[in-house]
């Protein structure tokens, strides 16, 4: 197993740290309300835990990160138990990395913590996982479908499975005829 490394990490002071947190928080209290409204994935592909596992070797999670960021330190603790379960490698990547990824992908620099998927012998092809923080199981998932992506799947199926799992797809609205 890969250990967490902060190598590419440049310091950056606790009040930056602050305003460029993702969700307005700033304490493990507050960081426990805000996920409290997230649903938790509950429901996974037979070949779930497997395929984690088995592409540990082959696909790194990086993070942008900053003192003092209650989202960062939640996601960390996440990640770590990730790490733990399935054996993948966790890294730190400085702010630029993460400025520059973000504007490959068209998305606006939103601050920390973003995590990335990547096949561990190429930077330059990245999905990310999670902007700001989330349950393991969701994290879980959402690696699990970049592995997919990452691999070969049609970014639509990926995207169509990432709707099933999170259950943003299953209510049908009548269209306005």
């Amino acid at each position: 197993m890969g250990a967490i490394s902060s190598a590419y990490a440049s310091p950056t002071a606790q009040s930056d740290a602050a305003r460029a947190a993702i969700h307005p928080v700033s304490t493990s209290a507050a960081m426990q309300d805000w996920l409290d409204r997230v649903p938790v994935t509950r429901t996974f592909p037979p070949d779930f835990t497997a395929s984690l596992r088995g592409q540990a070797p082959a696909f790194v999670i990086e993070m942008s990160t900053a003192p003092g960021c209650a989202p960062c330190a939640d996601l960390w603790a996440k990640l770590r138990r990730f790490r733990q379960q399935y054996g993948w490698q966790i890294r730190t990547i400085a702010t630029n990395d993460a400025l520059l990824r973000s504007g490959r992908l068209g998305l606006p620099w939103v601050g920390h913590p973003v995590a990335w998927v990547r096949p561990a012998g190429d930077a330059n092809r990245t999905i990310p996982i999670a902007i700001g923080t989330d349950h393991l199981p969701n994290l879980a998932r959402n690696a699990y479908l970049a592995t997919k992506m990452l691999a070969g799947v049609r970014v639509d199926v990926g995207v169509r499975a990432l709707s099933k799992f999170t259950g943003i797809v299953g209510v049908t609205r009548a269209r306005p005829q």
